[in-house]
């Protein structure tokens, strides 16, 4: 038997080796890395507020236009490699963040349970925890800053 083989992709493949299809299924759909984002002008320090992009669907966690979301919001990031593993602002539980570290993907992660609803289940998605930026008042972003990055990872890992 090839050991090599039977490893899923993200254990055998570098991030930028893999196929456009395997980077898009790494997503886990947690919807945290489509929260608004805050930055301190004066030491240019990231937040991350629970307030979701207006192309977030809150519950499913997934963007309803993603074809078309870097158009329709010109400062929608997309996640590369480099973002995966510089980005101080993902959370310990992001599956790019996570593979980049080498670390894997966590039990709840939808390739390793095969149900993508265990994200929510384990309670690592933002699901019922963001508010939607057309219901929040511009001059109150500051008073919805969240920690992602220090949240469990939903497998003992931070």
């Amino acid at each position: 038997m090839d050991n090599h083989r039977s490893r899923p992709f993200w254990e055998q493949k570098a991030l930028e080796e893999m196929t456009p299809g395997e980077w898009e299924s790494l997503c886990d759909g947690c919807g945290r890395c489509c929260a608004h984002k805050l930055e301190d002008e004066g030491t240019g320090e990231i937040f991350s507020t629970s307030i979701a992009c207006r192309l977030l669907d809150c519950h499913d966690c997934r963007c309803t236009d993603y074809p078309n979301r870097r158009y329709r919001v010109p400062d929608c990031l997309q996640m590369t490699p480099g973002l995966a593993r510089t980005a101080p602002w993902l959370p310990a539980s992001c599956a790019y963040r996570r593979v980049a570290e080498g670390r894997g993907l966590a039990w709840w992660h939808h390739l390793v349970s095969g149900d993508r609803e265990t994200v929510h289940t384990a309670g690592i998605s933002a699901r019922g925890r963001m508010t939607p930026e057309q219901n929040v008042d511009p001059e109150a972003l500051e008073d919805y800053i969240v920690d992602w990055t220090s949240e469990v990872a939903g497998d003992g890992e931070q």
